[in-house]
């Protein structure tokens, strides 16, 4: 065969191994088991196959004809812009990734959000997915089911897949109880996410107070609200703000909104530490005394958590290891237990002053 000719077909694993005059398991050998070939030859391979453009068996028919591609998916809701900014997503990713690695497998993360525009069939590549929050209304689910591949959710529930999670109800009211003991006339206010359906950061309603639903803010709501009512407390609607992305400005509005009504709240349950972490910006910015004059209660304990000032109190959710979890399910095949992780209740300068 002539170089023209050569370079007028695409490069196959069987045309690379007559070009070569080796086995094609030799060349697939050199791409992915460097260990069934001395250093020499494998070296000498790659360097054939990167002269001819040739850059390793392609993962897709690998995964038509062996039924196994060695990826795992990770189906996301958000756009996957999101992952890269939120400190919990990039935890939780971060496990993930650690097992995948220790399992010489790789990650392709696929986004829910564009998917009713797009359908590229992406979702018969991987070998299984982790399917990370909830999946309401996302096509691009419904198609990671029908492929009937292993499946392990994080932060919901669906059918018989195995899942892990947190119990977010209890996980706020513990916390809430702990803010509202060590106020003497609580004034309450909380800072939500993603409560409602809107784009725009506003306060419910009370109508939407008392909307159902199994979404994690919803539990946190839900716990919040326990931890008030045992305490012989009301709050109203127009005392708990939406925010629709978990984003520092975002956050900000909401913490001037709520830093700005008269009386002003002396206790700030929020859903996230980025949220906390926004109302002491704007707790400082109005002399605001932290945790005197306010007490704030953060969730998630993003690593940002204890260098605040004061040091945030939160709830610990250990996201690393909800990732680092959900990815030996997978591995492993443990495919229908439910799990439950702990958490826990992080104690530091914003809710009394702890030296």
């Amino acid at each position: 065969m002539s170089s023209s000719d050569q370079k007028s077909k695409p490069l196959t694993l069987k045309s690379v191994s007559k070009i070569l005059g080796v086995s094609t398991a030799t060349i697939s050998n050199a791409f992915n088991r460097p260990d069934q070939l001395s250093a020499k030859l494998r070296d000498k391979i790659l360097k054939q196959c990167a002269e001819l453009g040739y850059h390793g068996p392609n993962l897709t028919a690998r995964s038509l004809r062996k039924g196994e591609s060695g990826v795992i998916g990770v189906l996301l809701s958000d756009p996957l812009a999101y992952y890269f900014t939120d400190p919990v997503a990039n935890q939780f990713l971060t496990g993930i990734a650690e097992v995948l690695e220790q399992n010489h497998k790789q990650l392709l993360m696929l986004s829910g959000a564009e998917a009713e525009k797009h359908n590229s069939g992406i979702e018969a590549l991987p070998d299984g997915f982790i399917v990370y929050g909830s999946q309401e209304k996302n096509p691009l689910f419904a198609r990671v089911m029908r492929t009937n591949k292993p499946i392990v959710t994080v932060d919901f529930d669906t059918g018989d897949y195995a899942s892990i999670n947190i119990d977010n109800q209890q996980a706020a009211e513990s916390a809430a109880q702990y803010a509202l003991a060590q106020c003497q006339k609580p004034d309450i206010a909380i800072l939500g996410l993603r409560l409602i359906q809107s784009d725009r950061v506003c306060r419910i309603t009370e109508d939407e107070l008392y909307d159902e639903g199994e979404s994690v803010s919803r539990r946190r709501l839900t716990g919040y609200m326990q931890a008030i009512d045992k305490k012989g407390l009301k709050i109203a609607s127009d005392k708990i703000w939406h925010i629709p992305h978990n984003t520092h400005n975002n956050a900000l509005q909401a913490a001037r909104e709520a830093l700005s009504i008269h009386p002003l709240p002396n206790c700030i349950f929020c859903m996230s530490d980025v949220i906390a972490g926004a109302v002491l910006t704007v707790a400082r910015e109005k002399n605001i005394p932290v945790p005197n004059d306010l007490k704030v209660v953060g969730f998630d304990d993003i690593p940002e958590a204890s260098r605040t000032n004061p040091p945030l109190t939160t709830v610990c959710q250990k996201s690393i290891e909800k990732g680092r979890l959900a990815a030996s399910k997978l591995v492993k095949g443990e495919l229908k237990q439910k799990t439950i992780l702990t958490t826990e209740l992080i104690k530091r300068g914003t809710v009394e002053n702890i030296a």
